[in-house]
């Protein structure tokens, strides 16, 4: 079974920063995509940002040039650094790891969510 353990949430002013962290843990062999999405209060969950094995990135519009992701393929783990936030950046922040390579059959995961809060 694989698991991923996002950190970092949290209440932060408006232009500050945070930065999240997720590690994947289990039986993994590999995870070819790992990325991160986010579902405000009324809406749906969207895509923020992935990054492939290879470090090919993929960002939402509302956030490039604010956000970097990053991953340690070492650790099986990502990381987003969100710079100068907005109020509507607020949302609870996914991980998600997809294409994974491991003992069970499943390919796609979920984290449970951690909530970034910015105050204007």
């Amino acid at each position: 079974q694989v698991q991923l353990v996002e950190s970092g949430g949290g209440l932060v002013q408006t232009g500050g920063s945070l930065r999240l962290s997720c590690a994947a843990s289990g039986s993994i062999f590999s995870i070819y995509e790992l990325g991160w999405y986010r579902q405000a209060p009324g809406k749906q969950r969207e895509l923020v940002a992935t990054i492939t094995t290879r470090g090919s990135t993929n960002y939402a519009d509302s956030v490039k040039g604010r956000f970097t992701i990053s991953r340690d393929n070492a650790k099986n783990a990502v990381y987003l650094q969100m710079n100068n936030l907005k109020p509507e950046d607020t949302a609870v922040y996914y991980c998600n790891a997809n294409g994974v390579l491991s003992k069970a059959t499943q390919t796609n995961y979920w984290g449970q969510g951690t909530q970034v809060t910015v105050s204007s």
